[in-house]
């Protein structure tokens, strides 16, 4: 059995799953709850039965439907109402009834909430904390405290505050945890008064920290330092107003920096996929410069940084990204340099290292075509491209002679509210060689690029069969600083998909449909070229 001196306490499916936007259904708590504990959190706190029908059926069903070999699933309820026995109290026996070995309740530690919110006394609130605790206890489940607003209540009356604590571990709570539930506090003060209640009570302490002063991770591990042994995080710092504390970022800090062994054997390179499973679950799109985990956590773009890094990564790396599941990428833009690209040619399987001459023209033109409107930091596809072609083995499949595109606007036939009556129409035509032979195909498609994109591929499909399965995912326009106004330079970013991986180049032109087409003929290029044809 794991050593239990320390928890990693994950609060996703109730305290994460109250931020905006988000709005989970049972299902996805049940997959959430599973990528966590592939992740080796010690507990998972799935919601609070009886409260909330969703969260009563997500315990019904994941004691059928979630096999877990790291996590024990936790109920979240609240103590006893005042003037009711805890066995009477029908909220209470929901927690019982639930079937989670462990139960998490929150109690009033705020003297003003107290009086104010559960308009009782503050002896009545030790004694629905005393008999809750107690009653779960005796029907075998583990129970864990968590104090509401216990920093600003120790701050007004820190007797009351200390008492909720001595009276929650007295009754048998294995945990006591201090709640920084506005979220105000500085990691100083979380060091100061974990430390004073730890000498004061003797009892075991968690933190559970809110990110309103953007100091969540920071106030948590200031309380570990101070004594606290629980940590209550959420992935990704999902949670109400600005999160909670980011659950990756806590466990990267106490594993990798503290060395502490807060996780099972194997669990930690789990960490960026996990974080991004649960990003895509919840509909959110995964910060990119979250720490350890996003996309950018351990990319470097300066040219003075590469060139540190070809020496050893260390140099400008805090942690080795592998520890983690993530890898290190280079950018390459106007600020790189020869180390830059010869890096990112080594990432991308070209070897520039041995001609100095070269990687030097390759520099001069991506800053020439950066500064021209290209961005090559998101399209690896379209530096490939320019670098085959700077070692002389450019890649060709086609050429194009040239391009049409008409729009049409006309009355629509059995037209709704939403087309005012109009209905838009619009044509490609596509002339290119194509293994020698010119080639002529037209398309009709919705807009413009829609329909270069079908007569584009359609014109070759024959010759390419492997065109059939590219699908365009994203696209994204930017329109340039400028003057001009929509007379302003246009950037592309075009990302196509073969189902085993997706690339993304770039385009810059005049306008939106040139700078689609320069795009749009890039893809296809590389998306021939990973299928392995031969060049023309």
């Amino acid at each position: 059995m794991r050593d239990d001196s320390f928890h990693v306490f994950d609060t996703t499916l109730r305290d994460g799953a109250q931020r905006e936007g988000i709005n989970l259904r049972v299902s996805d708590k049940l997959a959430i709850a599973q990528l966590l504990d592939d992740f080796g959190v010690a507990f998972i706190e799935g919601g609070w039965p009886g409260a909330n029908p969703k969260d009563t059926e997500f315990f019904q069903r994941a004691s059928r439907e979630l096999t877990l070999r790291h996590a024990q699933l936790t109920a979240f309820g609240a103590t006893r109402r005042a003037g009711v026995r805890a066995a009477d109290d029908p909220q209470v026996a929901a927690l019982r009834d639930s079937g989670a070995p462990v139960v998490t309740l929150v109690a009033k530690s705020d003297d003003r909430h107290v009086e104010r919110a559960l308009r009782t006394t503050l002896d009545e609130n030790l004694a629905m904390i005393a008999d809750t605790v107690s009653h779960l206890r005796e029907h075998g489940q583990r129970v864990f405290v968590d104090c509401e607003h216990f920093f600003d209540g120790y701050h007004h009356n820190p007797d009351h505050a200390l008492d909720v604590v001595r009276t929650a571990a007295g009754a048998g709570a294995d945990v006591v945890v201090l709640c920084d539930t506005n979220g105000g506090m500085l990691p100083g003060d979380i060091t100061r008064v974990v430390t004073e209640v730890r000498e004061a009570t003797g009892a075991r302490l968690g933190i559970h920290a809110q990110d309103d002063t953007g100091c969540a991770v920071a106030n948590t591990l200031a309380a570990v330092d101070a004594g606290a042994t629980h940590v209550q995080c959420t992935a990704n710092g999902y949670g109400e107003r600005v999160g909670n504390a980011n659950l990756f970022s806590v466990v990267g800090a106490l594993t990798l920096k503290r060395g502490l062994d807060v996780l099972p054997d194997g669990c930690l390179p789990e960490m960026t996929r996990v974080a991004t499973a649960v990003a895509e679950i919840v509909n959110l799109t995964p910060d990119t410069h979250q720490p350890y985990v996003g996309v950018s956590a351990f990319a470097h773009k300066a040219g003075l940084h590469a060139s540190a890094i070809k020496v050893d990564p260390d140099l400008y790396q805090h942690t080795d990204p592998a520890l983690v599941g993530n890898t290190m990428r280079m950018l390459v833009s106007d600020m790189a340099g020869r180390a830059s690209i010869e890096l990112k040619a080594q990432e991308l399987g070209l070897d520039l290292s041995g001609d100095r001459a070269l990687a030097g023209r390759v520099v001069e033109r991506v800053k020439a075509l950066e500064l021209s409107g290209y961005s090559f930091e998101a399209a690896d596809a379209s530096l490939e491209l320019l670098l085959r072609e700077e070692l002389g083995s450019p890649v060709r499949y086609f050429d194009t002679e040239s391009w049409r595109v008409i729009t049409e606007r006309r009355p629509a036939t059995g037209a709704d509210s939403l087309s005012n009556g109009y209905e838009s129409l619009t044509e490609a035509t596509v002339k290119l060689l194509v293994k020698g032979e010119r080639v002529i195909a037209t398309a009709e498609g919705n807009g413009p690029v829609n329909a270069l994109d079908r007569a584009l591929r359609s014109s070759m499909e024959g010759a390419y069969t492997a065109l059939a399965g590219l699908e365009l995912t994203d696209y994204k326009v930017r329109i340039l600083e400028g003057t001009s106004g929509t007379n302003a330079v246009t950037r592309i970013l075009v990302s196509f998909s073969d189902g085993a991986g997706e690339w993304t180049t770039v385009g810059v032109g005049p306008n939106v449909v040139d700078a689609s087409w320069a795009a749009l003929e890039q893809a296809v290029t590389y998306g021939l070229l990973r299928q392995g044809y031969p060049q023309v």
